[in-house]
C-alpha cells in the first residue's frame, strides 16, 4: 500500500493520515477475539487503570500472540511508513491501549518522540506511530485528538508527569497548548479527532502533539499503537524494560497482505510469559557500555 504523492503532501502539512476501515471487519475480529487472553495475564506488562483492574496499556503481544505478531508484519501497516521514512523499520514499542467503557482514563497532551528521546535516548524523531482501531471510534469514547501541524514545531519542551495517570508521560503544558490550537486554527480546526469504525488506521508524526479524553461512554475503546523507527535511529539506552522499549533492531520483514485470515509462521518468544531479560534496565547509553567493554 504505497502512499500517493497527495498523501505524501498531507502528511508533511498535517501530521497525519487517517485511512478508514483499512482492515476489515474479519481481520479486525481475528485480533479482538485475542484481546480478553492478553488482557486476563497479571504480568508487568499489563499496566491497569489507577484503582482498577482494568487494563490502560498490554506492552508486547507481538512478541506472544500469534494475531498480533502477524499485525506486526502487515504490509497495510509497514509500508505507508517506510514510504514516509525512507528505510527500513524496526518495532520500537507496540501497546494495545484499553481505554475501556466507563474507566479508559485520559491520555495528557504529549509527543511521542518527547518520551523516546528523554528515556530511550532515540536520536532523532525518525519514527512514527500508527494506530490501529479494534472497536469503533466515536465521539464518546475518548477519541485520539491532534492539533494538525504541530510537528512542524520538532521537539518541545516536556515535564514528566508521574501523578496524573497510572503511566508516567513527558506531557506538554496547557499555555503552549492554547497557542499551538490557535497556530492551527482555534475553534475552525486547531483540533481534530478522526473517528470511524473498527478497522480504522491513523499514521501519525512521532512529534505530532495528541491527547485523549477519559472514556465515560457505555462503549470500549480499544486500539493497537505500533511505533515504527528507522533502523538507523534505534534506541541508545535501555532506560525502560525492553517489554516497552525493544531492543531487537532487525528489519521487519512483511507477511502477504491476507496473513490476518491464514496461517503464516511468525516466533513468539514470550509465548510461555516475561522472561526475565525483559524487565532489567540499564542508564548507561550504548556507548560508554562498549567502551568499558
Amino acid at each position: 500500500m504505497k502512499l500517493s504523492p497527495k498523501q505524501l503532501e498531507q502528511f508533511d502539512r498535517d501530521g497525519y493520515l487517517f485511512f478508514p476501515s483499512l482492515f476489515t471487519p474479519e481481520e479486525t475480529r481475528t485480533l479482538n477475539d485475542a484481546v480478553p487472553e492478553l488482557y486476563s495475564r497479571h504480568e508487568a506488562w499489563n499496566v491497569r487503570e489507577s484503582g482498577s483492574d482494568a487494563v490502560r496499556t498490554n506492552f508486547a503481544a507481538h512478541m506472544s500472540s500469534k494475531p498480533f505478531a502477524k499485525l506486526a508484519r502487515h504490509p497495510r501497516m509497514v509500508q505507508p511508513v517506510q514510504d514516509l521514512l525512507g528505510e527500513a523499520l524496526y518495532m520500537h514499542q507496540f501497546k494495545i491501549n484499553g481505554k475501556m467503557a466507563f474507566e479508559g482514563a485520559i491520555w495528557q497532551w504529549h509527543q511521542d518522540y518527547g518520551t523516546w528521546m528523554n528515556d530511550d535516548m532515540m536520536p532523532t524523531e525518525r519514527a512514527m506511530n500508527v494506530a490501529i482501531f479494534l472497536d469503533d471510534v466515536n465521539e464518546f469514547n475518548g477519541p485520539l485528538m491532534f492539533i494538525p501541524g504541530s510537528h512542524k514545531k520538532g521537539v518541545i519542551e516536556a515535564k514528566h508527569d508521574l501523578t496524573t495517570t497510572s503511566y508516567p508521560l513527558w506531557t506538554v503544558d496547557n499555555e503552549l497548548i492554547a497557542s499551538l490550537v490557535a497556530r492551527a486554527g482555534g475553534k475552525q480546526g486547531g483540533i481534530v479527532s478522526p473517528q470511524g469504525p473498527a478497522g480504522s488506521m491513523i499514521v501519525f508524526h512521532s512529534c505530532l502533539v495528541h491527547a485523549s479524553t477519559s472514556n465515560l461512554s457505555p462503549w470500549n475503546r480499544v486500539s493497537v499503537y505500533l511505533s515504527l523507527c528507522a533502523v538507523s535511529n534505534h534506541i541508545r539506552r535501555h532506560k525502560r524494560p525492553e517489554y516497552i522499549a525493544h531492543r531487537d533492531f532487525t528489519p521487519i520483514t512483511c507477511l502477504p497482505d491476507d496473513c490476518l485470515l491464514k496461517d503464516y509462521p511468525v516466533d513468539l518468544p514470550w509465548q510461555n510469559g516475561l522472561p526475565a531479560t525483559a524487565l532489567q534496565t540499564s542508564t548507561t547509553p550504548f556507548d560508554e557500555m562498549k567502551q568499558a567493554a
